[in-house]
């Protein structure tokens, strides 16, 4: 991996994690595309992406500061005082962390086999193409079942925590690479009731623990021998997929006040079938 390369997968990653794109699929498919004589499963390659991980959960925690600043400790004197309160930050942090149990369960139990999809762009791909569909339709469900795509029928803090679940299992679909995790938790939670805006806000904040965690339990990579070669481009890839993640997310939740998911629907359809034709042909 050059130094290009790195800085334009930093890019990428950050970019690409939390507009409904799919981070995963476009690391399979732009280096696929580009010709880049890149393993994907090399440990040199994979400490390079904890680092992206990581710096993308960064990035999240901090434009999220304020609202982390009331969630930890309410969550911690919930524990500690063994019932609930009235407390609206309490009722989000367990929000977070029911919706966060399916996407770890299954991640767990199906590493392996999902791991095995990253050898070929085609799945990938297809796969694009259908987060795309998956945008459509869930905008329109909602839009039959709700109306004005924009009014909020529920907020935050008034979701169940079986509507965590319905949210953390449509994020767990992010673990086939080419479905959007932001994607397909805003589609959900535009489903349970929420405004873009706020199913955005659910899906980032649902996001950082998600990544964070996966991050930091693959950390010990970045310290193995062989990762030693790549370790200043990780670190300065962590940095960079930071500072895009922090803008990317800045935009979004402005966007979402006003605008949908159809413009990624458009997009992620086209270069999804049009990749898939290329790698199907042989033409790439």
């Amino acid at each position: 991996m050059t130094t290009e390369q790195a800085i334009g997968l930093a890019i990428l990653q950050g970019f690409s994690e939390l507009f409904p794109i799919s981070s995963l699929g476009h690391t399979v498919l732009i280096p696929a595309l580009l010709h880049w004589n890149i393993d994907l499963s090399s440990p040199n390659f994979l400490a390079f992406v904890v680092a992206l991980h990581l710096g993308t959960a960064a990035a999240l925690l901090v434009f999220y500061a304020r609202e982390w600043r009331g969630i930890v400790p309410a969550l911690l004197a919930s524990i500690f005082r063994g019932r609930f309160s009235d407390s609206s930050d309490e009722k989000l942090a367990w929000l977070l962390v029911v919706g966060t149990i399916p996407v770890g369960l299954l991640g767990l139990f199906f590493e392996r086999e999902v791991r095995g999809l990253f050898g070929s762009p085609l799945p990938v791909a297809a796969f694009l193409a259908i987060n795309g569909v998956l945008m459509f339709f869930g905008e329109g469900l909602r839009r039959k079942q709700h109306g004005d795509p924009h009014k909020a029928r529920l907020r935050l803090d008034d979701l169940s925590f079986f509507d965590a679940i319905k949210v953390g299992l449509a994020e767990s679909l992010a673990l086939l690479p080419g479905i959007s995790r932001s994607g397909s938790s805003i589609v959900a939670g535009l489903l349970i009731g929420l405004s873009e805006s706020e199913a955005a806000r659910y899906s980032f904040m649902l996001a950082t623990p998600v990544i964070l965690a996966a991050g930091l339990l693959e950390l010990p990579r970045l310290f193995e021998p062989s990762a030693h070669a790549v370790l200043a481009l990780s670190v300065a890839g962590g940095i960079l997929s930071a500072v895009t993640a922090y803008l990317s997310v800045a935009f979004l939740t402005r966007y979402f006040q006003t605008n949908d998911l159809r413009p990624f629907g458009w997009y992620c359809v086209i270069a999804g079938t049009g990749s898939f034709a290329l790698f199907y042909s042989g033409i790439r």
